[in-house]
């Protein structure tokens, strides 16, 4: 557990204030852009509300104590203190609880399955919020004139058309004026709420958490089901769990207690009291706290604050995706770096269109983002059940929190995400399904590609044969040895690569040196340099080298070399041949899984980035050696 990423000194002064500054724009972003749609939502007419001064109380302490118990208490004191080594999110969260290297049974088995089952929710999550939060942006043209109306749905998808056709270019430049124009918005948001409270200051009787209860006992099951649009209040939490790592703990708790979190109360209460006294702004309580002179600039920022927000998921989604590659529960993809100073700045290419285009589909499927919000929240809320029950183990096993202080802070937590959860899952068929049916796509996939990996390992480690038995048969055949290095990759940390021993059997050479080389992905998100790697000597000028990296970097093998000596001596690139092995996967009837889960593995296999490709290995220092394996 670390108060700060990376064990760095806490931030104070200017630097403090500087993260801070970048931090609004990228982990405030989601939550951010709710009040334009979460209190409109509250009274959506399904509910079968009236917009009364009690219900709207009701509502606005509802929406208060979600802040403050979900956000300010769960997420800021509890759960950000759960780093792992400086890195947060949920897969981050699974590492603590289950080191991703180890053979799961039981218990822990269930807990990673738990931790998997949370990333695949937040790829719904990445596909639904950049539609939502553009949409319901553009869709206050509507209110300034019923003109705009049929260029909504249009406009929109020329918008998030844009908006991923820019990731190839990278954030690094436009990321610098996000954090200055989200503090806009948050001040845009304190100020035309504040006008409203201060006008009607009775508003602020709802921090009463009588008011909540009260709200329940009249509207019952309706009081309850309006929690699934309540929750959309606090919909961007998991974000700031997963961008620790970029800020520490001290500017995002800055933020969020200082501007974030009295900015969004302010205009919460603001477009209650409007309400309040104008009923019948409660179709559009937050564009109509403008004034019509206002109506086209406030459109404006908050489209280019949906916009940061929707950034802010996307790019989410591409680290998620990386550490997912990392941890072995994802086929190698591409991967670019599209800045060469700051760590983090990549673009993953398939994952950016499948989220473009599932986007566009959300938008033309559900053409409102009333109708959209109701696939909003199932999966949100179950990754936070989810992140509650990890934290509780880690909190326990790591660092030994009494068990009834976990029991009862695990209580506590899991009532107010249950209450949310469930009021949720009505939600279903009228568009929650889509999250949940992208999770279990996703879940299905990282699982079997998992699952595939362990069983072809184990169909290579069956004919294996150990260091000592390859240094007996160099012995006996004395093999010609030929000038330069030779590199075999191997995922296999003991025994002798199979392509090596192909290449022995078939041209009856070696080089004169002999490297086996793997790489091993450890439980934390990066390894210093001094820790990168180790060489051990095994006999007849040969050596394996392990090369350890984080689950947060990326593999690059010439760099690698670059800093490695053997024996005082260097790698020349231009003078090593790499030798990789090209494995064939067949689905058999033969113990393992499904015939058509280990046809969906070798498809995927098939489909993966070329090991080359992915390492950053020249192409033309690379020998593949083709190898069949049974499944």
């Amino acid at each position: 557990m670390q108060e700060e990423s990376k064990g760095d000194s806490p931030p104070t002064g200017r630097r403090l204030l500087v993260l801070g500054l970048t931090a609004i724009g990228v982990v405030y972003g989601d939550i951010g852009t709710s009040p334009i749609y979460a209190i409109r939502e509250s009274f959506h007419a399904s509910y079968g509300l009236e917009a009364t001064p009690a219900n709207v109380l009701g509502v606005l302490s509802l929406i208060f104590w979600s802040l403050i118990l979900v956000i300010s208490i769960k997420y800021l004191v509890l759960v950000l203190r759960a780093d792992n080594n400086g890195e947060g999110g949920i897969i981050a969260l699974t590492a603590l609880v289950s080191p991703p290297n180890q053979k799961f049974r039981g218990r822990k088995w269930v807990l990673v399955l738990i931790g998997l089952f949370g990333a695949a929710l937040l790829y719904g999550d990445s596909m639904i919020t950049p539609a939502i939060s553009v949409l319901s942006a553009i869709e206050g043209l509507q209110v300034a004139t019923p003109v705009f109306q049929p260029y909504v749905i249009p406009i929109t998808i020329l918008i998030l058309i844009g908006l991923f056709a820019v990731q190839s270019h990278g954030t690094a430049g436009v990321g610098a004026v996000f954090g200055p124009i989200t503090l806009v918005w948050f001040l845009t948001l304190a100020i035309l709420g504040g006008f409203q409270v201060f006008q009607h200051p009775d508003v602020l009787a709802a921090i009463n958490p009588g008011y909540g209860f009260d709200f329940f006992l009249r509207n019952r099951w309706a009081g309850f089901l309006v929690l699934g649009s309540v929750f959309l209040v606090v919909t961007g939490g998991e974000a700031l769990y997963a961008d620790i790592g970029h800020f520490g703990l001290r500017p995002i708790r800055l933020t969020w207690f200082c501007v974030v979190l009295p900015s969004l109360l302010l205009n919460y209460f603001g477009q209650g009291a409007l309400i309040i006294s104008h009923p019948e702004a409660v179709h559009h309580p937050f564009y109509n706290l403008v004034p019509e002179w206002g109506l086209y600039p406030l459109v404006i920022l908050a489209t280019v604050a949906t916009i940061i927000a929707s950034q802010a998921v996307i790019s989410g989604a591409f680290s998620l995706t990386q550490q997912a590659v990392q941890l072995g529960y994802l086929p190698r993809l591409k991967v670019l770096h599209t800045s060469a100073k700051r760590m983090g700045q990549i673009y993953l290419p398939v994952v950016n269109w499948i989220l473009a285009i599932s986007c566009i589909g959300l938008v033309i499927g559900f053409r409102t983002s009333s109708d959209l919000a109701s696939a909003y929240g199932v999966a949100v809320t179950t990754d936070m059940v989810f992140t509650t029950v990890l934290f509780a183990v880690v909190a326990h096993s790591k660092w030994a929190w009494s068990k009834w202080i976990v029991a009862l802070m695990g209580i506590g937590l899991l009532t107010v995400d249950l209450s949310f959860w469930g009021a949720n899952l009505p939600k279903i068929p009228s568009g929650g399904w889509f999250p949940l049916v992208i999770a279990g796509i996703m879940f299905l996939v990282m699982t079997t590609w998992k699952r595939g990996r362990r069983i072809l390992s184990d169909r290579l480690s069956e004919k294996i044969i150990s260091h000592e038995e390859f240094v007996e048969i160099i012995q006996e055949m004395n093999p010609e040895r030929v000038s330069g290095t030779a590199i075999f990759m191997d995922s296999h940390p003991e025994g002798t690569p199979h392509a090596l021993l192909h290449n022995l059997e078939h041209n009856k050479i070696l080089h004169e040196r002999v490297f086996f080389l793997t790489l091993i992905t450890r439980e934390v998100p990066r390894v210093p340099k001094q820790d990168r790697y180790e060489v051990q000597a095994l006999g007849e000028n040969t050596y394996r080298i392990l090369a350890y990296y984080g689950f947060a970097e990326d593999p690059d093998v010439p760099k690698l070399l670059k800093h490695c000596e053997v024996e005082g001596e260097g790698f020349d690139i231009e003078n090593t041949t790499f030798f990789l092995g090209r494995e064939t996967m067949l689905a058999t009837k033969e113990p393992g899984m499904a015939i058509w889960r280990e046809k969906l593995f070798a498809r995927m296999s098939r489909n993966a980035q070329r090991a080359a490709s992915y390492f950053n290995i020249p192409s033309e220092r690379v020998v593949e050696i083709g190898t069949q394996i049974e499944l």
